[in-house]
Order: structure tokens, then C-alpha cells, then sequence
């Protein structure tokens, strides 16, 4: 009888360890470059893999399991945001990132701060997600009469590597500003929002989805004001900046800034790689879509209720990836 059970105990192990192989065999790690922590990219980024994750072993989704792909963890990765992004997901150090569409467009058409470099020829689109408004943030009680004020001071223009620096040295340079004239510090929003309360900066740029979480908190602690661009200075950038569109941001939106901002705003985009297959970007985007993934989004950050199906094609201009057109032409989104 012992050796019996003996056989029995090292067959069930054996069956054991050969069902853990199948299972981590069947395993895919799929990364999301996002952003710093202080902005919207990363938990964004942080709900969208939750959403499309089903790693092996997990529930099914008609069971109250992941509603993800089968045998998919999606991991959101912290960096330095949309030009890096970009750049990790073309050389194949990532499988997908957050950008804002001009970065997008001008790494893939070989433009702008892309110009004279090899296309970003792999970059293929998944969704356009929500809408990332420009943030040009002052100490409270401080005021510009208007963007040429700022020559002098000492101002935030972002990480290097990031879609909001490429955006302000183009914004800027329309009305005489550039690194020769500004005391500029390259930070991220998180250090940007602490060297402002510290009063080491006299204001700093920063684009992401509002509410941003370093700006919430900036406001709450040491207060601080918004700046609102007039339409001339509106008119200006967009000619500069052709995929930025005139955006408010609504009075109460952040508690200390009780007037509507008038500002500017760009597409935030998932991208992935042409190198990822069909059918992987085909079930991903399918899952970004189900009904869980909904909900999910819905409790989430406030920029995530408004990742929506109806402008998920909206300001694409690059290609889309074979498996995400799939997906929205069998939803009819896509004619």
C-alpha cells in the first residue's frame, strides 16, 4: 500500500509540474510604456493592463475572472512618456506605449524632432484613448499677461524624451522664447509641481489628462493658478502644432482654480509594434472593448471613463495595427 501511494504521489507531481510547464509556457508578457507616476499615462496605463491581463490559471470571464486575453500579463511601465515610448516600442524594448498623436505622427512620417532620422516604421496604432490638455502652471497669485512674459524666468518645460517638451520649445520659439532666453529645467511633472511649491521655478509646462495628480496636489498643498492662452496665442500654436485643438479646462476641475482654463489639447494614443502578431492585437483590442473592461474604466481615473469606443479612431494618422482594424471592422466602427 505504501509504495502504492508513493507511485500515486510522484505521478500527481509529475502531472503537476508538467500542467505548471503548459502554464508557463502558455504565459506572454506583454509591456505599456506609460509615463511618470505624477501624470496620467501611468494609471491609465495600470487599468488598460489590468483589462487585457488573463494569466494562466485565472477564472474565466462568464465565472467573475479576467475578461482579458487568455494566458496574457500586460505590464504598465514607468518612462519617460511619449518619445520614449515610441522609441522603446520601434526598437522592440516594449510591446506597446501611451503617446500623444503628434509625437506619433511625426516619429512615423520621420518629422520635426524625428527629422533627418530613420522613420519610425513599426509604430501601428490600437486606440486613440482621451484628450491631454496643456497645463502651463504658475505659484498662487502669480500672473502673465501674456506667453512672451516668461522670457527671463525660470520654467518647467518637462523630461527630455517627452511629447510636452517637443510641444513647448515648438510653442515656444513662435514668440521669441527659447533655452537661451528662459532658465529651463527638464522634470518630470511630480518635480516640476515640487521645485514650483519650493519657489525654484516661476512656472512649468505640462500635458496630460486632467486631473494630473501632482498638479491635484500642488493645488491642495501650496496652491497655484492656471494659465489661460488667448485665442490669438491659440491660433498661433496651432499653426505650429496642427494636432493640437483649442480645449477648456472647466472651472472646479481643480479645487483652487475656480475660473475655466482656456487651453489647448492633443489625442492620447496606444501604440503598439508591426512585429506584434494579428491575432494578439486583434484579442487585445477586443478586450480593451468588452462591457468588464467598461466598468473597470468607469471606477478608474477620471480620463479613463473617457476612453470610448465612438472616438477610438479619432486623429489617426498613421496607420492602424492589421489586428486592432480587424476588430473595429467587425464592430462596425470602421467602414
Amino acid at each position: 500500500m505504501r509504495i502504492k501511494n508513493m507511485i500515486a504521489g510522484t505521478l500527481l507531481a509529475a502531472a503537476t509540474t508538467v500542467s505548471g510547464f503548459a502554464s508557463a509556457a502558455d504565459m506572454q508578457f506583454f509591456r505599456i510604456g506609460s509615463g511618470s507616476a505624477g501624470g496620467s499615462y501611468f494609471p491609465i496605463a495600470g487599468l488598460i493592463a489590468n483589462a487585457i491581463s488573463n494569466p494562466p490559471g485565472s477564472r474565466p470571464c462568464d465565472q467573475g475572472g479576467s475578461c482579458g486575453v487568455p494566458g496574457l500579463v500586460a505590464i504598465a511601465q514607468s518612462s519617460n512618456a511619449s518619445v520614449a515610448n515610441m522609441t522603446g516600442v520601434q526598437s522592440g524594448q516594449m510591446e506597446s506605449g501611451l503617446a500623444i498623436a503628434g509625437i506619433v505622427h511625426t516619429a512615423f512620417n520621420g518629422e520635426g524632432k524625428f527629422e533627418g532620422k530613420p522613420k519610425y516604421d513599426k509604430l501601428r496604432v490600437i486606440a486613440n484613448l482621451f484628450p491631454e490638455e496643456m497645463h502651463l502652471v504658475l505659484p498662487e497669485g502669480a500672473k502673465l499677461n501674456s506667453l512672451k512674459d516668461l522670457k527671463g524666468k525660470r520654467v518647467g518645460i518637462a523630461q527630455a524624451g517627452s511629447g510636452t517638451q517637443v510641444a513647448v520649445l515648438r510653442l515656444l520659439k513662435e514668440f521669441g522664447i527659447d533655452r537661451s532666453n528662459i532658465d529651463e529645467a527638464e522634470l518630470n511633472n511630480t518635480q516640476s509641481a515640487e521645485h514650483l511649491a519650493d519657489g525654484q521655478l516661476d512656472a512649468y509646462f505640462y500635458v496630460a489628462g486632467t486631473p494630473v495628480a501632482a498638479i491635484v496636489q500642488l493645488d491642495a498643498t501650496k496652491g497655484m493658478e492656471l494659465y489661460s492662452f488667448s485665442d490669438e496665442e491659440i491660433a498661433t500654436i496651432r499653426k505650429a502644432l496642427p494636432y493640437y485643438y483649442a480645449e477648456t479646462i472647466p472651472a472646479g476641475t481643480y479645487e483652487g482654480v475656480d475660473y475655466d482654463v482656456n487651453t489647448l489639447a492633443g489625442g492620447a494614443q496606444w501604440v503598439t509594434s508591426s512585429d506584434v502578431s494579428e491575432e494578439l492585437a486583434y484579442n487585445i483590442t477586443k478586450a480593451l472593448w468588452n462591457d468588464n473592461t467598461k466598468k473597470l474604466f468607469s471606477n478608474g481615473h477620471p480620463k479613463a471613463s473617457m476612453i470610448q469606443l465612438d472616438t477610438a479612431l479619432s486623429g489617426i494618422t498613421i496607420p492602424l495595427h492589421p489586428g486592432a482594424e480587424r476588430f473595429y471592422r467587425e464592430a462596425g466602427a470602421l467602414k
